[in-house]
């Protein structure tokens, strides 16, 4: 999945902490860092987004499938409370 950024949003310096050999090396491979970066960077929080949105899935059928067990079957816990 390739993530664009909105190219809209208003951009800012930042500052990071980086290998200064990996740098370098990125710089003779591009003439635009910033840009490679903001894509990777983008393509990262698109992947992190889809993964947090299949585990919120994934809860919700769980949540789902134990409702319709226990309004099937009942709560272990009710043959055995003493309230």
């Amino acid at each position: 999945m390739r993530a664009t950024p909105n190219n809209q949003s208003r951009k800012r310096p930042v500052n990071l902490t980086l290998n200064e050999d990996l740098v370098t090396q990125a710089k003779g491979m591009t003439n635009n860092l910033s840009a490679v970066v903001e894509s990777l960077l983008a393509e990262y929080v698109a992947k992190q987004n889809e993964a947090r949105q299949a585990r919120t899935r994934q809860a919700d059928s769980a949540a789902e499938t134990w409702n319709a067990f226990n309004a099937h079957h009942g709560s272990f816990a009710d043959e055995h409370s003493t309230l």
